[in-house]
């Protein structure tokens, strides 16, 4: 699972991302609207001292303008996959959704004696 957080650099509000995402949600935290210097109101500094201290990557995009966009879609795919790995290298059950049950053998077992299958 991945999201983006995009936070407006014209805006400056706080944001409860680490409440309200899942536990092995990857996340980036996204500084939009970097076309818009003039009305700025968040400094870059501050959004990457703020994504440090989330533990997430930032970057400063700008839909209107195409700055960034392919960039951080990219990056946080490659997130993804790389934890996608991980968890399977690991066989980490949060992530690969693994259950422990029933595991499927080379002959089914039937369930019913009258059933033909």
């Amino acid at each position: 699972v991945g999201a983006l957080s995009p936070c407006t650099v014209s805006a400056n509000r706080s944001t409860q991302i680490k409440t309200y995402s899942w536990d092995n949600a990857q996340v980036l935290l996204v500084g939009n609207k970097c076309d818009m210097e003039d009305e700025r109101v968040v400094a870059a500094e501050r959004g990457r001292q703020l994504s440090e201290q989330l533990g997430f990557e930032y970057f400063e995009a700008s839909a209107k303008d195409n700055i960034n966009v392919k960039q951080t879609f990219e990056r946080l795919v490659d997130i993804i996959c790389e934890r996608m790995t991980e968890s399977l290298d690991n066989n980490d059950p949060t992530i690969t959704g693994a259950k422990q049950g029933p595991q499927l053998t080379e002959q089914p077992q039937r369930s019913h004696q009258d059933c033909a299958c």
